[in-house]
């Protein structure tokens, strides 16, 4: 992949969260928060599990950053508090990719895992796994939102961004 397709990747990533924040900001906290089966238990831990593991990538790539050291950490109770993190993540992500170079994805980066195993992959895997797990577990979050209303969530699909479908506004 190309640093075109990362770019492309990182601008996605956020309309699509602005997608899914929407949706869960238009609903009762009771369903905001109801267990759903997923594996972070509901829309809010699915959520915040996304930002959390972003900020873990994003301080082992930067070296700038905080998380903490579980995965299923609670960042933030509040859910404008974690969308606006959320948006502030997403325009830092793009920055970073912003900054890096074709060459820079063939380079080896050395990270250690969260039980403190040192790792080496190429800065071009890491960033498909980032995207990628953002993707699934947004799968999580978009199921949430559907078994807690009864209704069609957005549509989340990278065609439809390609295609210019708006994001909203998010009024946090």
């Amino acid at each position: 992949m190309s640093i075109k397709h990362f770019r492309q990747l990182a601008d996605y990533n956020h309309w699509a969260n602005k997608r899914i924040y929407a949706a869960a900001l238009s609903m009762p906290d009771e369903q905001y928060r109801r267990a759903t089966g997923v594996f972070f238990g509901s829309l809010h831990g699915t959520l915040n599990h996304l930002l959390l593991t972003d900020r873990v990538w994003l301080k082992r790539l930067t070296g700038e950053g905080e998380h903490p050291n579980r995965l299923d950490a609670i960042l933030f109770e509040d859910r404008n508090a974690l969308a606006r993190a959320r948006m502030a993540e997403d325009a830092r992500l793009a920055r970073v990719i912003g900054g890096y170079s074709e060459a820079d994805l063939a380079a080896s980066v050395s990270y250690r895992t969260m039980s403190g195993a040192p790792q080496q992959q190429a800065l071009s895997d890491i960033l498909l796994h980032l995207f990628n797990h953002q993707t699934h577990h947004r799968g999580h979050a978009h199921a949430c939102c559907s078994i807690v209303t009864g209704k069609e969530p957005p549509p989340l699909d990278l065609l439809m961004f390609q295609r210019g479908m708006p994001a909203p506004e998010l009024a946090l």
